[in-house]
């Protein structure tokens, strides 16, 4: 519809004035418009307004956003990951950025960012790989997860893997690291990190004898990042940023394999999101950088260090956790850091070097040995005799296997 001028509102002004009939065909006729559009406007239609007040379609996430931006540490990257794969928002990121950045009271905490030179690894060459180390999260029940998430990343491509780790121990690199060369397909040339703990030997400046021993195995050559410089694997730094993406998980959750789901959905949509340096999806690259990359080691090396002893850390409910599965111990080790190891299907697991608990390794999730239940019920019950601790524990152990029966056909 087209505007009225200036001139023909003096005129509505001065026939309202003097108090004469408009005759609206002739103003139409004079100011090349429609009749019906001068009678519009002279009965008082100021135009369409220049902002519109229109409902949001994300009007309906407001109090979860607004929860989600108090956790700290949580980026509105965070919450449109967390919208888009938990409540089907449809919507684009830029929408969801306009959104909140026109409402002062929700506001994105940012940090302040250091500078430095960017420099690019040839195809192929190095993989960066670092821990997140110490995240804590809590379920929907309450219940505290403490755990720690390997991240790598082949340095041309930008093609990323995170894996969860309850531990960061030399034996959880070596799994950690195997599983990483599993997910790309191959072997690069060299790795770059920092002086991890667990593989640097802080009092030489350099990797520890068992680490090197790892990497001959493995085909790879080694190197470290300078002392204080960091940011010579920046692009691993980089990539860390998308932890942050667990933050609106919290409370959302239930168990550990829920964790392990979020963090391979992060890792799928890492690799598919289009990287600021190089405009590219990492996937894309990915599928010419892996040509350039060498064939694993035979499944016996990497059988070799898969079967290592793993540390793990026994709950209050006298469990440790194994591959998705709990496995009992006696309660005396309750909060104590275990080793175990799988050989042969059966699970040894150790205090030290003492063999304290073997199990048969079951795709059951819950495995007590009855002395250790025993064991636990008598310490929270201690003014019940015997017969009545050994009644209850038949009980709860004939009702654990009635679960997880019931949990194998469904």
């Amino acid at each position: 519809m087209k505007k009225i001028s200036d001139e023909i509102r003096k005129e509505f002004t001065m026939i309202k004035t003097f108090e004469i009939k408009p005759n609206y065909k002739y103003l139409a006729d004079k100011y090349h418009l429609d009749p019906r559009t001068v009678k519009k406007y002279y009965e008082g239609y100021g135009g369409k307004p220049t902002t519109r007040n229109k409902a949001s379609n994300l009007d309906e996430y407001y109090d979860l956003i607004k929860e989600k931006l108090s956790l700290h540490g949580c980026k509105i990257s965070s919450i449109f990951f967390f919208l888009k794969q938990e409540r089907n928002y449809k919507g684009s990121y830029s929408s969801l950025t306009y959104f909140i950045r026109n409402k002062p009271e929700l506001k994105e905490i940012r940090s302040k960012k250091g500078t430095h030179v960017r420099y690019e690894t040839p195809i192929g060459e190095v993989l960066q790989f670092d821990w997140v180390e110490e995240i804590s999260m809590f379920n929907k029940y309450g219940e505290e997860f403490n755990f720690n998430v390997f991240s790598a990343e082949l340095c041309y491509s930008r093609f990323h893997y995170f894996g969860y780790s309850e531990h960061k121990t030399r034996e959880d690199v070596y799994i950690q690291m195997i599983n990483t060369f599993k997910f790309i397909g191959g072997i690069p040339k060299g790795i770059l990190t920092d002086n991890m703990s667990s593989i640097v030997d802080t009092n030489k400046a350099e990797f520890n004898r068992e680490f090197k021993a790892f990497a001959k195995d493995m085909g790879i050559n080694t190197s470290k990042c300078k002392v204080r410089h960091p940011f010579t694997k920046g692009k691993v730094e980089v990539r860390n940023k998308f932890i942050k993406w667990l933050i609106p998980y919290n409370y959302e959750f239930e168990a550990e394999d829920d964790l392990k789901n979020i963090i391979n959905k992060i890792t799928i949509e890492v690799n598919n999101k289009i990287n600021d340096t190089t405009n590219i999806k990492p996937i894309l690259l990915y599928q010419k950088e892996k040509e350039y990359l060498e064939p694993l080691p035979s499944n016996q090396v990497l059988q070799h260090y898969l079967n290592l002893s793993t540390s793990v850390t026994v709950d209050n409910t006298s469990l440790i956790n194994y591959k998705g599965n709990k496995y009992s111990v006696s309660p005396k080790f309750i909060n104590k850091t275990l080793k175990v190891k799988e050989i042969d299907n059966k699970l040894y697991i150790y205090h030290n070097t003492e063999l304290i608990s073997t199990h048969d390794i079951f795709n059951k999730k819950i495995n007590y040995r009855k002395e250790d239940y025993i064991a636990g019920l008598k310490e929270s019950m201690p003014n019940k005799d015997d017969t009545f601790i050994e009644n209850l524990a038949k009980r709860n152990l004939d009702l654990f296997d009635e679960i997880s029966k019931i949990e194998r056909k469904n």
